[in-house]
């Protein structure tokens, strides 16, 4: 796992989950089976993942530790990560998890790749710090990158784009599309309004979320965390998004 790739600020106002709470939408018009991302604080707990009896990796049983910075990850749904996902999102050393953990949320609804940097920088230019630039190494907040999706669409990767590419000047030339990003955004405050989301047995039988790594190989390909965790992370000011796509 490459230590401190993380990147999730925690936006100054939480007006985005006050005014579109999931809540405020009837049960019949909320989505379901769908992928969600998370933008929370990670602990170092979280750094070391355990394998059980049963061949699942946990994190954030026991002590949590310390925090070590915001991370955004992006929860498994019923639909299929593509291996080659597993290598092709891996944010490496970079603060951008924001733009990794939202585009990969995307293939998984589009079955399509995204450019990740290309949407952390976007979210970088329209977030709430002064000190976060397009082509820096800085972190954003989760509502941002929504934002990029729901303004201005995304950029599908092509072969002919490094999936590690680290020149801002090439990517800010891409040109998104309105198609390949979302209608709408909702906010969950709850684990419950989480796992209905997911709709999937096995996790709501276990009282617990998989999470997809952002580190390729060195971490493994999903993690289960207990409800009650991830319900402490919301409590901290975590977002948890779930969109509607287009």
């Amino acid at each position: 796992m490459a230590e401190g790739a993380l990147g999730r600020r925690q936006p100054p106002d939480f007006e985005h989950v006050e005014k579109y709470p999931l809540s405020a939408l009837p049960l019949r018009q909320q989505p379901s089976q769908v992928p969600v991302v998370i933008g929370v604080n990670w602990y170092s707990n979280f750094d070391s993942p355990v394998k059980e009896s049963y061949g699942r990796y946990w994190i954030g049983r026991g002590d949590l530790g310390s925090v070590r910075g915001g991370h955004c990850v992006c929860l498994k749904s019923k639909a299929r990560d593509a291996p080659t996902w597993w290598d092709f999102y891996d944010q490496g050393y970079e603060g951008a998890c924001v733009g990794f953990g939202c585009s990969r949320m995307m293939s998984l609804l589009n079955r399509k790749r995204y450019e990740a940097r290309w949407l952390w920088d976007m979210a970088k230019s329209r977030d709430d710090w002064d000190d976060t630039n397009p082509g820096d190494d800085n972190g954003t907040s989760v509502r941002a990158a929504l934002e990029v999706l729901l303004h201005n669409g995304h950029v599908r990767w092509k072969p002919s784009y490094a999936p590690t590419d680290s020149d801002y000047q090439a990517r800010d030339q891409r040109v998104p599309a309105e198609s390949e990003g979302i209608s709408a955004f909702r906010w969950a405050t709850t684990v419950d309004e989480v796992l209905d989301v997911l709709n999937i047995p096995l996790a709501r039988e276990l009282g617990a979320v998989p999470i997809y790594n952002s580190w390729g190989r060195s971490f493994p390909h999903v993690v289960w965390m207990p409800g009650e965790v991830l319900q402490r992370l919301i409590d901290e000011n975590g977002e948890v998004g779930l969109v509607t796509d287009k």
